[in-house]
């Protein structure tokens, strides 16, 4: 499992993937991400202090991913982040949150903000068909409103790759997303242990016809494989 590496395109940053006590939604009908967790946490802060220990600050920006949320890393692992933060004088870090978290936001940013660090907090939309994220995707955004919703975050992934999904809704959602967020990360979808799977027709539509138009878009991430971030396994 890679759990640091470097992204040198597009928003140039470090990222690590550390390990938590795991997601406590478990709901969404795509992910199995949930399986790297562990609930002892002096395990988790040896596993997550080598990763950190990587990080050199070399471009100010750091990406923190734990397959997910922010608020299901250890106590502990939280103090080390903002440790290596202000050590390394990284001006911004990015997490991760799902959107039942989103009331605890505010204070990350402010712990943060302390050792002049600011937060970029990014969320799991997928899709801003709110029918099909939540009868499909179980997502758990009771929100329809992409307004309403980017309200409390700065960037958000989509997921791409699914039985239903064309080309229509595709760009409709790399749209919205891009009209109402910073930033976005499309991810498409591969085959792993969940109930929902990919649907290769529509990754090829994808491929085809969208990436080609988004690539270069320096607001937009494209992952065409959950590794492509250097991270994972």
């Amino acid at each position: 499992m890679q759990r640091y590496s470097v992204i040198t395109e597009k928003n140039p940053r470090e990222i690590v993937l550390l390990r938590g006590q795991g997601c406590r939604y478990r709901r969404c009908t795509f992910c199995d991400y949930h399986q790297d967790a562990s609930c002892d946490e002096q395990a988790n802060l040896k596993l997550n202090t080598e990763a950190l220990g990587r990080v050199t600050g070399e471009y100010g920006i750091l990406e923190v991913v734990n397959s997910g949320s922010f608020c299901e890393l250890d106590g502990s692992t939280m103090k080390a982040i903002i440790a290596v933060c202000a050590s390394k004088k990284i001006s911004t870090v990015h997490f991760e949150s799902h959107w039942l978290y989103r009331k605890f936001i505010p204070a990350l940013r402010e712990a943060f903000a302390q050792v002049g660090t600011q937060v970029k907090m990014k969320i799991g939309v997928e899709t801003f068909d709110p029918v099909y994220r939540e009868e499909t995707m179980h997502k758990g955004i009771k929100e329809s409103d992409p307004a309403t919703i980017a309200q409390d975050f700065d960037e958000c992934c989509l997921l791409f790759g699914l039985p239903g999904q064309t080309y229509e809704s595709m760009l409709h959602d790399i749209e919205t997303g891009l009209a109402h967020f910073e930033r976005i990360c499309v991810n498409i979808m591969v085959e792993n242990n969940a109930p929902l799977q990919p649907c290769e027709e529509v990754r090829q539509i994808f491929t085809d016809k969208i990436y080609p138009l988004y690539k270069n878009n320096p607001r937009v991430d494209i992952l065409l494989h959950n590794t492509d971030f250097g991270v994972g396994d």
